[in-house]
């Protein structure tokens, strides 16, 4: 980011701060005319481990992986639809409303199955095959990664 003397808005980055946080995003990018602001984080899953005894970080981390690790054993028996993005995975269209699938249910390919909320925006997220839902790994609400296993349609 080139400077070039000019004044930045610093209400405006912490704001961008702030909508980190609220959104667990792990970056934000701002671009209007030949000015641009990026306000990015990095997020570790085993900081508060390694705060708390820096000698078992490492092996803190194959433990937190094998959850992960685990996770292929079901995917083996259908298609896994991953989070194609990070944001707020939400089951239900708004709140109080039905859920848009559940275990047992018959989806096409293409079919909304879940709503990720990145940035204020609602992305529907589709089935990427037809089939019977056979595991819902979110929880309604639940923040979500790139790439994270979501359903799983068999």
């Amino acid at each position: 980011m080139r400077n070039d003397n000019k004044k930045f808005d610093t209400a405006l980055i912490r704001d961008l701060a702030v909508l980190l946080d609220e959104t667990n995003l792990s970056e934000i990018e701002l671009e209007q005319g030949d000015t641009r602001i990026r306000v990015a984080r990095q997020i570790s899953i085993s900081a508060p481990v390694s705060m708390a005894a820096p000698v078992a970080a490492p092996a803190a981390a194959p433990a937190a992986a094998a959850p992960v690790a685990a996770a292929p054993e079901p995917v083996q028996a259908g298609a896994t639809v991953a989070s194609p993005m990070v944001g707020t995975a939400y089951l239900s269209p708004e709140p109080g409303a039905a859920v848009f699938v559940q275990v047992g249910d018959k989806v096409t390919e293409g079919q909304t199955i879940l709503i990720i909320e990145a940035m204020k925006t609602m992305n529907h997220i589709p089935s990427t095959k037809a089939g019977t839902v056979k595991q819902i790994l979110v929880d309604d609400a639940q923040p979500v990664e790139f790439g994270e296993p979501l359903i799983i349609v068999e």
